[in-house]
């Protein structure tokens, strides 16, 4: 059985793998550029293929079985050009740590930890209790928005009402109420959505469908005070919208954690926009690591190695994107 984990975000997930197979296997770590003779051919030979993207520009593994994306994305994959004979599956495993961003986010903006204790070392006790004006903010029976209900959706609508939230909903199908959900909107109703809540959150995968569903009108929808948070991916919220937005100060600020531009060769270290998120005070900007942890990566290694099992056992595998023919 070879094994072939293609490129460095795969390589993550090598680690330690080889123990989670109960079967012999070589394993090769190939990079992202596939330049000499040898890793081109590993690359072919391979039965399976751990990687976040396929196109033309990559050799044709005619032999290969499985084709596995070590995270939830496949919208690198061109499924069409993989030989019918591999199976194509992604993982999750990462909602956990994107519910706990986004709780952390919002806690954040209400609880002042780390200016309370900076001032406190200079003998400002700003926020001490026992006067109106040194209040802080809380989330309890704040109205959290949720635009997609998927796998992070429903992990961050649990924590939510933890915390005594009001969740609502919007999603392509139908959402019933139920005791993580206090309302639900189809998504023809996305401006009444945007309206009832103090929290946006854009969880939906990107999609000729989706691609911009936030924009000038969603947000113009969205009450002044709302934050809109992104740990989908960037283009799911118009970008010249949301910065008009934001600069305007027509609503009151976003969590941004996916983007519109990313490192590439020869610009490893872009700013991540077109346009210049980074001057607005409003604005709180993450790197794409809402779902990166030590647990998302065990979670999705442990899925990966039991759709291989399960790929030689001739056993049905999970999270399947393509069958096999």
């Amino acid at each position: 059985m070879r094994i072939v984990f293609h490129g460095q975000n795969a390589a993550s997930f090598s680690h330690g793998f080889a123990d989670l197979l109960g079967a012999p296997a070589e394993i090769c770590i190939l990079p992202d550029r596939l330049e000499s003779e040898d890793e081109q051919r590993a690359y072919a030979e391979a039965d399976t293929i751990i990687g976040v993207k396929f196109d033309a520009g990559l050799p044709h593994p005619s032999r290969l079985k499985l084709f596995h994306v070590p995270g939830a994305g496949y919208d690198a994959v061109n499924l069409g050009l993989l030989p019918a004979s591999a199976a194509v599956c992604n993982c999750f495993g990462h909602e956990q740590a994107i519910a706990e961003y986004v709780m952390s986010a919002l806690l954040a903006r209400h609880i002042p930890l780390a200016d309370a204790d900076a001032r406190l070392r200079r003998g400002d006790w700003a926020y001490w209790a026992g006067a109106p004006e040194r209040v802080h903010g809380e989330i309890a029976g704040k109205t959290i928005g949720l635009l997609g209900f998927g796998h992070i959706g429903k992990a961050i609508a649990a924590r939510a009402k933890a915390f005594e939230m009001k969740v609502h909903v919007a999603n392509r199908s139908a959402v019933p109420v139920s005791p993580l959900v206090d309302r639900a909107f189809t998504l023809d109703a996305l401006g009444d959505f945007c309206a009832s809540a103090d929290f946006i959150v854009v969880s939906v995968p990107l999609t000729e469908s989706t691609e911009g569903i936030i924009g000038k009108a969603a947000l113009a929808a969205m009450r002044p005070s709302a934050v809109v948070i992104n740990v989908g991916r960037g283009p799911t919220i118009d970008e010249q919208a949301l910065f008009d937005a934001l600069q305007a100060g027509r609503i009151g600020g976003a969590i941004i954690d996916t983007w519109y531009r990313y490192p590439a060769a020869g610009d490893g270290a872009p700013l991540p926009a077109n346009l210049p998120f980074h001057t607005l005070s409003n604005v709180l900007m993450t790197p794409h690591m809402s779902g990166w942890t030590s647990g998302t990566i065990s979670r999705r290694q442990a899925v990966i190695a039991e759709n291989i099992r399960r790929r030689l056992a001739g056993e049905p595998l999970v999270n399947v994107v393509r069958a096999s023919a």
